[in-house]
């Protein structure tokens, strides 16, 4: 069949080369690709914001099967538009997609379902979630309820740092996402992250993963989108996994079927392992980035069938099955990142796949002599695998080392964690 990937950055790069890979891909387009997903597929302009463009391309090319990547057109409802239009899509809709564009929608439905998830308060003035502070301790979780790219969560060490916080947020820091702000308890933990497909009724789980947010070494500095990942995650044991399958992602399914807003798609569960269990920090309704860079490097089913089973309700009819090795990727970034990124930096990658590594394009472009150069804050994800954490850490670390690119930095400890633990 022909495939439609939308989306450009490293998620859509990696979702590329393993639809490209499938028997069942007659032809993949990509829409609007960077020049990464350019070597996978016939990248195509179409404004996903246009569902009418979007869905008459379809008509026009024969697409059997539109896999969303990003998170802004799924909770747009373009996956009800495909479908009213006869287009098997990947993806939830608009009604389930907002599991991820509103922090507050998913507490309540966690309240409902009795899912384990840390306590909390919607606030929609500064001066309610202000005095809501004071049924909290510090540190201090403050969520902007709307999409935000990976950025909209604060974690204020003192009352002051959080006054000023909220101040940003309801003063338009994150724009329309601030308009309502979500006060949480704080989990104390460790962060993983579990990824399940479900077509409303099936669950497939679909591996796990470690991101690891923060700019600095050592897990310092501002939150960004994502410095680099590694799957799986030893910390989320097989026991864990079954515990989250049953007492998260299993309720939110039927809770949401339910209550009439089906859930098709990928269900990315942030969690905190607690003390008491695995609880529930937020959800994703699309692939993490970069945790899908990893994902997909040790996939060894047909991602094409999978994904049309899950759209069609047949998810019970596949398999995915994941390589035993463990998966790392590094995210290479502009000089400035998150702040203002140094666009234009030339980059070459001529030896970096050299062993096995696989460098998936998020930001780049083509220059005006055909050149690759930077593009964005997050550039490349510089992907290897390995025996366990530690080998998949060297060799990411050695291809990174043959990729040229001056005007660019990287976190020289993905996977820190989990490398003390093996050692």
């Amino acid at each position: 069949m022909n495939v439609l990937l939308l989306g450009s950055g490293g998620r859509e790069h990696a979702l590329a080369w393993k639809l490209a890979q499938s028997p069942s891909c007659d032809r993949l387009y990509a829409a609007p690709g960077n020049p990464g997903i350019a070597e996978e597929a016939t990248c195509v302009a179409i404004d996903m914001t246009d569902h009418a463009a979007v869905t008459a391309f379809c008509a026009a090319n024969t697409i059997g099967l539109v896999v969303i990547g990003p998170e802004a057109p799924l909770v747009d409802g373009l996956a009800d538009s495909l479908r009213a239009a006869g287009v098997p899509a990947f993806g939830p809709s608009k009604a389930a997609a907002q599991l991820e564009g509103s922090k507050g929608f998913t507490k309540d439905l966690c309240e409902r379902a009795n899912i384990p998830t840390g306590g909390y308060i919607r606030t929609t003035s500064l001066d309610q979630a202000v005095a809501a502070l004071a049924d909290y301790t510090a540190p201090y979780v403050l969520k902007a309820d709307g999409l935000a790219a990976g950025k909209g969560v604060v974690i204020a060490a003192t009352l002051e740092e959080a006054k000023a916080a909220l101040s940003d947020m309801f003063g338009g820091g994150f724009g329309e996402a601030g308009a309502e702000v979500v006060i949480e308890e704080f989990l104390e933990g460790e962060e993983a992250s579990f990824f399940a497909l479900t077509d409303g009724t099936a669950i497939m789980p679909f591996g796990t993963a470690q991101d690891h947010k923060q700019v600095g070494e050592g897990d310092v500095g501002p939150n960004t989108g994502g410095m680099g990942a590694y799957s799986p995650a030893p910390v989320l044991t097989a026991d864990l996994q079954a515990r989250t399958v049953k007492e998260i992602i299993q309720p939110t399914v039927d809770t949401m079927r339910a209550e009439g807003m089906p859930y098709s798609g990928v269900l990315y569960a942030g969690l905190m392992l607690t003390k008491v269990g695995p609880q529930l920090i937020e959800y994703n309704c699309r692939f993490g980035d970069p945790e899908c860079q990893v994902l997909m490097m040790r996939l060894q089913g047909d991602l094409v069938e999978i994904m049309h089973a899950c759209a069609q309700g047949r998810l019970s009819e596949v398999d995915a099955g994941f390589a035993d090795e463990t998966a790392l990727t590094v995210v290479m970034a502009a000089n400035g990142y998150p702040g203002t990124p140094e666009k234009g930096g030339a980059i070459d990658l001529s030896a970096s796949e050299e062993g096995g590594a696989k460098v998936f394009h998020a930001g780049t472009k083509r220059g005006d002599d055909g050149g690759l150069i930077a593009n964005g804050g997050r550039v490349l994800n510089v992907t290897a695998k390995g025996a366990n954490v530690t080998e998949a850490q060297a060799n990411a670390y050695e291809a990174v080392d043959r990729v040229d690119f001056s005007s660019g930095f990287c976190r020289r400890d993905i996977g820190w964690k989990e490398v003390a633990r093996e050692g």
